[in-house]
């Protein structure tokens, strides 16, 4: 009995130990409660918000290749179905294939955002949506975000701000997060909304402008577009 107390107890201990291993485990049971009150994930929103919202027309992504990065398991990218590779990128994607993510036609792979396993400029288009804060280690996956979009490719932003820390959203930053990817990347496109009560897509379809004179502390939503024009850009920023 002895024996059993303390393997329970040195479970419990790392766990405790462990955020990573908590942060898995809110992250995957928010997911499986999100399955079961919609009956299925559907990816239906996705197109719009890669298109329309950033006024890109669905024929710019025919050839290219894409990654997400936290892409979680509703086929972010399905929708992409001219892209010559559609890749989406999360840390749980082995607890994700009960959710069905083996329907997809879209490639997932098992990795951080911290150590993305593709070469330099692999990707014409990266995304980061309702993601960017859920990572370890927010200035070693901006320099990895910066390392696999190819010259001239674009890097699609999408993210919650002024936010406390949470079990699942750990990494807190404001408006001024942009900066970490400029002057590596261009700024082409900044929206800042308001944030309403159904989530961020909720509250950029809701499309009320952040209130910069209201001092009050109070979450936000950051849009934002960059692209990459110069070659050999990133090992400046990596020397650094």
């Amino acid at each position: 009995m002895g024996n059993l107390i303390l393997r329970a107890y040195t479970r419990i201990l790392n766990f405790i130990q462990c955020p990573r291993k908590k942060k898995a485990k809110y992250e995957l049971e928010y997911w499986e409660n999100r399955e079961e009150t919609e009956g299925s994930l559907s990816h239906r929103h996705y197109e719009y918000f890669y298109t329309t919202h950033f006024s890109i027309d669905k024929s710019f992504f025919n050839g290219k290749k894409i990654l997400d990065i936290g892409c979680g398991p509703r086929g972010s990218l399905e929708w992409a179905d001219k892209a010559s590779e559609r890749v989406g990128l999360d840390p749980l994607i082995p607890s994700y294939r009960k959710l069905g993510i083996d329907a997809h036609k879209m490639k997932y792979v098992n990795a951080l955002a911290e150590r993305i396993p593709f070469s330099d400029g692999y990707f014409d288009i990266v995304s980061s949506f309702n993601s960017l804060d859920h990572v370890d280690n927010l200035d070693q996956t901006v320099k990895e975000i910066i390392r696999v979009i190819a010259p001239g490719g674009l890097f699609l932003l999408l993210v919650n701000v002024n936010h406390a820390p949470t079990v699942t959203e750990p990494i807190v930053f404001s408006w001024d997060v942009i900066e970490k990817f400029t002057p590596y990347l261009e700024l082409i496109e900044e929206k800042h909304y308001e944030k309403s009560a159904g989530g961020i897509y909720e509250s950029i379809r809701v499309n009320i402008p952040f209130d910069h004179s209201n001092k009050s502390k109070r979450h936000g939503v950051l849009s934002a577009k960059f692209i990459k024009r110069q070659e050999g850009i990133y090992q400046k920023h990596n020397e650094e």
